[in-house]
């Protein structure tokens, strides 16, 4: 499905681009919008001291560039900082990245050619994906060093990634008939100025952050339901007189899940029958643990953290994040720090968090499952076969536990993690790409750990022959990740039966029932 570019791009703009296959046009009003800016930029200029244009950058502001030299500087400008380092995006994250910096520049405030915008949407369009290495920028004057990589494959130069192979730029163009981008005015500094880095890797972090929670909600729903868990924790009523969204909503999904369950019980009906009263001793518990019982306070401030993420990073995608801004309705320039990534930084963080609580729960969910004394339910480890010859989970757990404690430490924040450079020019920086990076891996991580807490409540379900006991929501889902991981009584490697579930998760959003 075609995507029209013109003023606002949304998160499902995003997504049909990234996951679907969708193909970008531009709309007619934003090439106006971008000429205008340019052709407003070539008049005004002239015989002003605008920066960027006839000045160096950063700390070099001061010096001036004569009018010979103008275009030569966006060139080295570029040149200079494609100074990357680390592992190279992956082309999902280079792809996102482009839209946001399409995003941004079709605002009509950057004073590019539309050759610029024009060619950022063929490389989307044609799967070229310029190599752009994760180290290099601060968030401050946006993310410069990222972005100079975008911008050296824009002039033609530098490496590609391209039908899966990493090949020279200027020989993909030549296959591919495309021109490389000639500098006219400052092209080279509103290519480089700007948040898009973050921002693009953050899209995707927040497209992937809802799918995971969808999956964390249902598998939540089904932890529950294999254990015969009583139903008011869940119920309306209870969550109702909490006033956060958030819960509420987690709390509704949990309901929808479980509404045909025969393995939930009412508390009602077991334990507020006058024969228990006479009991010492209560067989059922009276409470589930915390992991089971509280999943709707748990997950919902990670839903409204992902909500609030949403709204913050459209806004920047939809932004104007370069510096000087140009404004044709004014008829001025101005200067500023819109290309500061402080948005994106704690947005990032705040993320991160979230599903490093997320990846928590499911670990103690897991826990539970496996640890027969705590459950009373099943064997050691879900095991199905003979106990102390066969293992069961049990080797899973490490890797689910191991994941969860290195999400923990990835969540310190970068937010707060200035540290001056640029000749102290660039004194306090939001470090935002490190932080959509770190926010990646985190998100990342958390399928790993949904991945084998599915797998152990599939063995559980087995364990218990009880699939004609579940709700018809979690049998479905049953059915359909034991198509990708048999049920397994013999050891064997399992690790990449787990890969290909960890990709079923990743790739097929988890639909949830709709809410009345």
């Amino acid at each position: 499905m075609d995507v029209i570019v013109d003023k606002q791009l949304t998160l499902q703009d995003c997504n049909e681009v990234l996951f679907n296959g969708g193909k970008l046009t531009l709309a007619d009003a934003a090439l106006a919008r971008v000429d205008a800016s340019h052709q407003f930029l070539k008049k005004f200029s002239k015989n002003k001291l605008i920066y960027g244009i006839n000045t160096g950058f950063g700390p070099m502001a001061q010096y001036k560039i004569s009018e010979e030299n103008a275009n030569q500087l966006q060139y080295n400008l570029i040149r200079s900082h494609c100074s990357g380092g680390g592992a190279l995006l992956e082309p999902l994250y280079v792809k996102a990245l482009m839209l946001a910096r399409l995003g941004s520049l079709i605002q009509g405030y950057s004073g590019v050619h539309t050759d610029t915008i024009q060619l950022i949407v063929d490389l989307i369009n044609k799967d070229v994906y310029p190599c752009i290495y994760e180290h290099g920028g601060v968030g401050a004057s946006g993310d410069l060093v990222q972005l100079a990589h975008l911008a050296l494959v824009l002039i033609g130069e530098g490496e590609v990634t391209y039908e899966g192979k990493l090949q020279a730029t200027a020989d993909v163009y030549k296959k591919l008939g495309i021109q490389p981008l000639k500098i006219y005015m400052r092209e080279g500094l509103a290519i480089l100025n700007g948040t898009s880095a973050m921002t693009g890797i953050g899209l995707v972090n927040i497209i992937e952050a809802k799918k995971l929670l969808n999956w964390s909600v249902t598998l939540s729903a089904m932890t529950n339901e294999v254990v015969e868990a009583f139903d008011d924790h869940y119920s309306h009523e209870l969550n109702s007189v909490k006033k956060h969204e958030g819960q509420q909503w987690v709390a509704a999904m949990e309901r929808a899940i479980l509404k045909d369950s025969k393995m939930i019980r009412s508390r009602s009906q077991h334990l507020y029958q006058p024969e228990k009263i006479n009991q010492e001793v209560f067989e059922d518990k009276v409470q589930e643990y915390y992991s089971l019982r509280c999943v709707s306070q748990v997950l919902g401030p990670v839903r409204d953290t992902i909500q609030q993420a949403e709204i913050v990073l459209v806004n920047e995608l939809n932004s104007v994040n370069d510096n000087p801004v140009i404004d044709v309705a004014n008829q001025n320039i101005f200067h500023g720090g819109n290309f500061h990534g402080d948005y994106v930084s704690l947005e990032m963080d705040k993320l991160k968090i979230a599903a490093t609580k997320l990846s928590m729960l499911a670990e103690r969910q897991l826990n539970y499952l496996l640890n027969d004394k705590l459950n009373q339910k099943f064997p050691p480890f879900v095991n199905l076969g003979v106990l102390g010859f066969n293992f069961g989970v049990q080797g899973m757990q490490f890797a689910a536990t191991s994941t969860v404690a290195e999400n923990q430490t990835l969540s310190y924040p970068m937010y707060v993690h200035s540290i001056p450079n640029n000749n102290d020019n660039q004194d306090i920086v939001s470090m935002g790409c490190n932080a959509a990076n770190m926010t990646r891996r985190v998100v990342d991580n958390s399928f790993e750990v949904l991945a084998i807490q599915a797998v152990a409540l599939l063995q559980a379900v087995d364990y218990l022959k009880c699939t004609d006991r579940l709700s018809s929501f979690t049998l479905n889902m049953y059915q359909k990740i034991r198509a990708i991981f048999p049920m397994f009584v013999e050891d064997r490697p399992m690790y990449k039966e787990l890969k290909q579930l960890k990709q079923y998760l990743l790739q097929q959003e988890q639909i949830l029932p709709k809410l009345g």
